[in-house]
C-alpha cells in the first residue's frame, strides 16, 4: 500500500509540474538495458580491528580496580592497581641498610680526613692513607649499590599500575578486587574504536567479492535512520566452514556495540536489467502502466511488470524492451 501511494504521489507531482509548462516531462524516454549487481541480504556484526589486552607487569593483589566494562578509556589511562606487601618489606629493609652504610661511610670519611693530616704531617706511612681511602670507596659504593637496590623494588611498586595499551572502550574485566594475579595476566580487553563490519557469506558468493565494492547497511536497526553506505576493505583470503569472510568500512560505527548484528546488503553477480523513472509508471487498480510511443508517433498505454525499486528508478521485469519509447502519462 505504502509503496502505491508514492508511486501515485509521483506521478500526481510530475504531470502537475507538466501542466505548467516543465519541460523534463516533454522528452522522450529510450529503454536500454544495463547491468546492475544483484545485493545479497545478509547479517554483518560489529567487531573492532585491535583488541588488546591490558595485562599486569608484577605478581600481587589486585588492590583497586578503576574501570568497568564499557568504559572508555585512554592510552596510559591507570585501569587498575597491583599490590605486593613484600615491596613495602623489602624497602624498609633496604633503607634500614642503607643508613647502616652511611653511618660507615660517614666514619670512613672521618678516617680519611685524619689520615691526610696525619700523612701530611709525616707521622703514619702512605699504607695507612690508601687503606683508608680504600674504605671510603667501599663504604660509598655500599651506599650507592644499595640505593639502586631501592629504586629497583620502587620501580616494581610503580609497575603495579596497570596501563591502558591503548585509548578505546573497555570489553571485559576478568578480574575483581582481592583476585591473586601473575605477571602477564589480563586485567581488562580494551578495543580501539576502530570499527569494522565483519561479513560472512557462502562460499558461492566468493569471486563476487572484491575490496573497493560498495555495500548498503540497514541504520534503522540501531538509530532509526536510513540506510548507511560501506565499502569492503578487506577480503580474507581463507574460506571458514563454508563462508567467505571480509571486512567493510561504514563511518559512524563508532556508536555502535562490539559483536552487534547488522543487517547489509552486499553486491554479488551483475545482470542485465531495464531500468526506467519511477514517474513514468503509473498504477491504476492495482496495475502498472506506462506510455509508449508507437512507430506512427501514436501513444497508448501499456501494462508492465515491476519489480524492486532502485534509487529513483524502478526494474521493469516484462512489458518492455531494449528500444522502446515512453513518455510520460
Amino acid at each position: 500500500m505504502m509503496q502505491f501511494l508514492q508511486r501515485t504521489l509521483a506521478v500526481s507531482l510530475f504531470v502537475a509540474a507538466g501542466f505548467s509548462g516543465g519541460s523534463a516531462l516533454a522528452e522522450d524516454f529510450l529503454v536500454q538495458v544495463s547491468q546492475q549487481a544483484d545485493e545479497k541480504s545478509v547479517f554483518a556484526t560489529v567487531e573492532s580491528l585491535d583488541v588488546i589486552p591490558a595485562r599486569t607487569r608484577i605478581a600481587g593483589t589486585v588492590a583497586e580496580l578503576k574501570i568497568v566494562e564499557g568504559d572508555r578509556v585512554e592510552r596510559g589511562q591507570i585501569i587498575a592497581l597491583i599490590s605486593d606487601d613484600k615491596n613495602a618489606l623489602r624497602i624498609r629493609s633496604i633503607n634500614a641498610q642503607i643508613a647502616a652504610a652511611r653511618a660507615e661511610n660517614s666514619n670512613a670519611q672521618t678516617e680519611l680526613d685524619r689520615a691526610n693530616d696525619l700523612f701530611g704531617r709525616g707521622i703514619i706511612p702512605k699504607n695507612r692513607l690508601d687503606a683508608a681511602i680504600a674504605a671510603a670507596k667501599v663504604t660509598g659504593n655500599q651506599v650507592k649499590s644499595l640505593t639502586a637496590n631501592r629504586n629497583i623494588v620502587s620501580q616494581q611498586v610503580r609497575e603495579g599500575q596497570v596501563l591502558a595499551p591503548n585509548a578505546g572502550r573497555v570489553l571485559r574485566v576478568p578480574v575483581t578486587a582481592g583476585t591473586v594475579v601473575l605477571p602477564g595476566e589480563s586485567v581488562a580487553l580494551i578495543a580501539t574504536e576502530n570499527y569494522v563490519l565483519r561479513l560472512q557469506l557462502p562460499e558461492r558468493h566468493a569471486r563476487f567479492m572484491k575490496k573497493g565494492a560498495n555495500i548498503r547497511v540497514d541504520g534503522s536497526l540501531i538509530d532509526e535512520t536510513n540506510s548507511m553506505g560501506g565499502e569492503i576493505v578487506r577480503v580474507y583470503p581463507q574460506i571458514r566452514s563454508g563462508k567467505v569472510i571480509a571486512d567493510a568500512q561504514v563511518s559512524g560505527l563508532g556508536d555502535y556495540f562490539v559483536g552487534e548484528r547488522v543487517r547489509v546488503w552486499v553486491p554479488t553477480r551483475t545482470r542485465e536489467v531495464i531500468l526506467i523513472p519511477a514517474y513514468l509508471v503509473v498504477t491504476r487498480f492495482g496495475v502498472d502502466l506506462v506510455n509508449l510511443i508507437r512507430e506512427d508517433g501514436t501513444h497508448t498505454q501499456i501494462v508492465v511488470q515491476v519489480g524492486r525499486q532502485i534509487g529513483d528508478n524502478f526494474e521493469v521485469l516484462s512489458g518492455l524492451q531494449a528500444g522502446d519509447r515512453i513518455t510520460a502519462p
